[in-house]
């Protein structure tokens, strides 16, 4: 009976967190629309949630002290592959989508022939295929590799490149700076979600928090300042102006993101402020740090949705 609770605990968030992912995509089609496709926007945002939760959890070993890593490892294989499956999926539903979407045919009507097409002649469809291969790797990694630090390495290090791959081919893709900054933006943020998000996944008891929950608000705060400055420098080279804000579909959703990711900035230093000094400390139960994160996850996963729908909005 002692165990059972965490798990009803986690399939609760994680169906709390896909109701959250789907209103957040419905609302970045809504302020887009006409200029997006509902479909594409919720494939997009499912796959770079994925994604982001993939990386966390690869990485999120790290957090803990080098005796106890090995616990972590254990610990987060299991959700690791299975929720690099559901990233792999994810990319391939992308990928056939965006092919049909170019091709200007349904889904149905679409042949592997033209799949390929897609593949080889179009940047899109070449950076889908790199998303794609690492998810895979991921899934395999996690699988069939040794449970080792040396693999906790590899395994961040090829989500963090699957994670980046979509978003260097974007509206930024013939800007090398605006490139540089979206993908800066995107690895910040995937790693300040992703991590807490596997904390909430694998750290059951308040010791545990007390030990990583140090090293999550230190790697926020670089996080933070990362995401802000390089996001800033990429809303000024894509607006022509501040009345984009409210004056297109891009800017609307742009601009309920940065609403977001205020909201979350917030939030982030009150816990960091509160929480993280009564975690530390054995004071705060480890329902009251996963309760927090809960509500800081929920803000996380609709800036993640609302910047799937910007990367997807003409």
């Amino acid at each position: 009976m002692g165990g059972a609770a965490p798990h009803v605990t986690t399939r609760g968030a994680v169906a709390g967190a896909t109701l959250v992912v789907a209103a957040a995509s419905i609302l970045a089609w809504a302020l887009a629309y006409p200029q997006a496709s509902l479909t594409v926007t919720l494939v997009r945002a499912v796959s770079v949630c994925a994604g982001v939760v993939t990386l966390g959890l690869a990485a999120v070993p790290m957090l803990d002290a080098s005796r106890h890593r090995a616990e972590v490892i254990q610990r987060a294989a299991t959700p690791l592959a299975t929720v690099a499956a559901v990233w792999l999926v994810a990319e391939l539903t992308r990928l056939v989508v965006a092919a049909a979407h170019t091709a200007g045919v349904g889904v149905r009507a679409l042949g592997v022939a033209t799949v390929a097409d897609f593949v080889a002649a179009t940047t899109a469809g070449r950076s889908g295929l790199v998303a794609l291969a690492a998810a895979a790797v991921v899934v395999v990694g996690a699988l069939a590799a040794p449970h080792a630090v040396s693999t906790v390495a590899v395994l961040s290090g090829v989500a963090a490149i699957g994670v980046v791959a979509r978003p260097l081919t974007g509206h930024f893709a013939h800007s090398a700076l605006g490139g540089l900054a979206v993908a800066v933006h995107m690895l910040a943020a995937a790693l300040w979600c992703g991590v807490l998000a596997a904390l909430v996944l694998t750290v059951t008891h308040r010791g545990q928090w007390a030990r990583m929950l140090p090293g999550f608000s230190a790697l926020s705060l670089g996080c933070v300042l990362a995401l802000v400055a390089a996001g800033t420098f990429g809303a000024v080279v894509r607006l022509d102006s501040a009345a984009d804000l409210w004056s297109t579909g891009y800017g609307r959703v742009l601009a309920a993101k940065i609403v977001v990711t205020v909201a979350l900035v917030v939030l982030g230093w009150r816990n960091r402020t509160m929480w993280l000094p009564a975690a530390r400390s054995h004071r705060a139960t480890a329902d009251v740090s996963r309760s927090r994160s809960m509500v800081e996850l929920t803000l996380m996963a609709v800036a993640l949705a609302l910047a799937a729908g910007l990367a997807v909005t003409g």
